[in-house]
């Protein structure tokens, strides 16, 4: 950084889905929380009162969200409106509906009824938010975060990548604020990570399908291991396009059933911010013991069951069954090679008690996704950083890790406070709200007034205490427009 170069108000380190969110709904916010859609932050300069001052950093030379399970044919699980803006800022110029527009696609959309778009169509509009929103740096490494208690800033180290991923060049950046959005990272069971990264046979998880499907679809013999949405499509997809009658595929998971997520309105509420701030409030150990327990709205889309069921009725037509076996209520205890061609899994039924072995040609792990440790880019703010009694980070109700009174910066989290926040937070949906509640943290005004309810159940006896209900008056009692000035309204 040189000596002229102001220090940033904010850094965000990670640029997936939750980040990408965070920069669309920061950009044109000026320093005193006022929104100001759409306007550089020259114009704002002009008019006296600078915009927030930001940069994104991220590794990968573009923006790159879950590449191996863009299958043809996948959908999103949450509605369009689940975009990067739009439940906190409808009027944003970052909407889906916006990027349909720039792309003339507006009406197709609108007739076509749909509210779940296809999962690649999601990826092709975070592109477009990412190729055209200043302030991201992509190809560029976080090395470490620090706390400088001179200048009272955070310097973040990075190192700048060619096209190869080679390093290129080393720098730093100071910032009063951090926000972590590195994301998650791909499980692996225990029992199969040493046939993971050995050669021979193909032994994958989930998220590197799509560069391996050629390879899959001519092996003889796939097992899919995870009976949740990805292990379905993955599932689907091999089997739509293995011969009849010579399908050789296994399905198998340790759930009981292959379950529907639900998907009514009342369950759906456990995934809005209401139930995120009635888990902030629990104790640590009844946080802990209700994320033991399996995620609401987890579960496969019941289209997805249905595609299957047909898909696999369809195959009967000409008398015989398909040669697929769908196992639920299994796990993998060991594993190991045979020879140098095969896999050989030893299973377990959970209920009836009993084990065997299945010899297989190849491997996809559906098997999910944990937070990525955060330790390596914290390393340096360790002594500053309060923890539980399980050593994790404590992140308040405005997704700020807790530090030392003597650190007078901030630092935020994305996808790494399900043990303060619940697994509410994971789904795209909740992506615009934290992202929201950031902001409104990070600039101590209001930039995007949030509801203060969110679901019709209630949750708990006592309410997390919120500021007072707007007065929302009757039919009878609706109030004249009023018209304020432009620039008011922005």
């Amino acid at each position: 950084m040189t000596p002229t170069e102001a220090p940033k108000d904010l850094v965000g380190i990670g640029i997936g889905p939750a980040n990408l969110s965070l920069a669309a709904l920061a950009d044109g916010i000026r320093t005193d929380g006022i929104r100001t859609e759409g306007i550089r932050a020259e114009g704002i300069r002009a008019g006296g009162t600078p915009v927030l001052n930001t940069a994104f950093y991220d590794q990968h030379p573009t923006f790159t969200w879950h590449p191996g399970l863009l299958v043809d044919g996948t959908k999103n699980e949450t509605p369009f409106l689940a975009d990067l803006v739009t439940l906190a800022n409808p009027a944003s110029p970052w909407t889906f509906l916006n990027f349909l527009k720039t792309r003339d696609r507006l009406f197709p959309f609108y007739v076509s009824g749909r509210l779940h778009i296809h999962r690649a169509e999601y990826d092709a509009y975070c592109h477009w938010v990412a190729d055209n929103l200043p302030g991201l740096h992509f190809g560029h490494q976080i090395d470490a975060v620090r706390w400088n208690p001179e200048r009272h800033l955070f310097e973040v180290d990075f190192t700048q990548l060619d096209t190869d991923g080679e390093a290129e060049a080393l720098g730093r950046t100071y910032t009063k604020n951090v926000v972590l959005g590195i994301g998650t990272e791909p499980h692996v069971p225990d029992p199969l990570k040493p046939l993971v990264d050995a050669p021979g046979v193909p032994v994958l998880h989930a998220a590197d399908y799509l560069q391996h499907r050629e390879t899959l679809l001519k092996a003889p013999h796939v097992t899919v291991v995870g009976t949740g949405q990805s292990g379905a499509e993955i599932f689907l997809d091999l089997l739509r396009n293995r011969p009849t009658g010579h399908e050789k595929i296994h399905w198998l998971g340790r759930t009981e059933t292959l379950a529907p997520a639900e998907r009514t309105p009342l369950a759906l509420e456990q995934l809005t911010p209401d139930h995120t701030r009635y888990f902030h409030t629990l104790a640590e150990a009844a946080r802990d013991h209700l994320q033991t327990r399996r995620a609401d709205g987890s579960g496969i889309d019941p289209a997805t069951l249905t595609a299957i069921h047909e898909e696999l009725y369809r195959r009967t037509l000409h008398g015989g069954w398909p040669d697929a076996v769908l196992t639920p209520g299994v796990s993998v205890r060991t594993a190991g090679r045979v020879a140098t061609t095969k896999v050989e899994l030893h299973l377990e039924h959970i209920r009836q008690n009993t084990r065997s072995r299945l010899t297989t040609d190849a491997v996809v792990l559906a098997t999910g996704y944990r937070e990525r440790p955060l330790g390596r880019i914290l390393a340096g703010l360790d002594p500053y950083v309060r923890r539980d009694s399980a050593e994790r980070p404590r992140i308040d109700a405005g997704y700020r890790m807790l530090l030392d009174p003597s650190v007078t910066g901030t630092v935020h989290v994305q996808n790494a406070e399900r043990h303060t926040h619940g697994n509410a937070g994971a789904p795209l949906a909740h992506t615009a709200w934290r992202s929201a509640t950031i902001l409104n943290t990070l600039t101590g005004a209001n930039p995007y007034p949030l509801p203060h309810r969110t679901a019709f159940t209630t949750f708990g006896l006592e309410q997390p205490h919120l500021p007072s209900q707007p007065h929302i008056p009757t039919a009878r009692q609706a109030p004249a427009p009023v018209l304020t000035p432009l620039a008011d309204s922005r």
